[in-house]
């Protein structure tokens, strides 16, 4: 007789199942999973951490990361944005503990995050005072952006700008550019 899978994921419990090529996260004890990401998904993730690197090269108030992360807000919370910022004091501990304050959170949409991407993990990071949140859909060649307290996201389809507090201009990108062919 098997056992009963658990129906309460913690952060510890996250950090200690295998690496099988998905993606596991919690968000208040759920369990999200998702599987390796389609090629395109993967293109626009570099793009875009790519052009935020380059900003923030220029105007450095924080750090983009992109790819595999361990960001927590508490012990059942466990959640890896496909690219985010956060602050130059915190990144430079080297220590995820340490990340907290993310002051951009970007998730490329795939088949199997669409549910998380829009509702589990958009609550909580309006939750946890994200100043913005991109939801981007590289099918649709659109983006959602959300802040703190949208009850409905802006649809952007020609360009995304964001300003980071410090920063003497805004990053913008053509969206024409983000989606362009390989």
């Amino acid at each position: 007789m098997g056992m009963a899978a658990p129906v309460y994921y913690t952060a510890e419990m996250v950090r200690n199942l295998p690496d099988d090529g998905n993606r596991y996260e919690t968000v208040y004890g759920e369990l999200l999973v998702t599987p390796a990401p389609r090629l395109w998904y993967q293109e626009v993730v570099a793009r875009l951490a790519e052009m935020l690197r380059a900003y923030l090269r220029a105007f450095p108030v924080g750090h983009a990361i992109a790819g595999r992360a361990d960001i927590s807000w508490g012990p059942d919370i466990l959640v890896e944005p496909d690219v985010f910022v956060a602050p130059l004091d915190q990144v430079r501990t080297l220590d995820w503990a340490s990340v907290k304050d993310l002051l951009l959170v970007v998730e490329v949409l795939s088949p199997s995050s669409l549910r998380y991407d829009r509702f589990t993990k958009r609550r909580l990071y309006q939750e946890q005072g994200i100043p913005v949140y991109w939801i981007v859909d590289a099918e649709r060649r659109e983006v959602e952006v959300w802040t703190p307290d949208a009850r409905v996201p802006v649809l952007e389809r020609e360009r995304l700008r964001w300003h980071a507090a410090g920063a003497a201009q805004p990053f913008v990108v053509e969206l024409v550019e983000l989606f362009r062919p390989i």
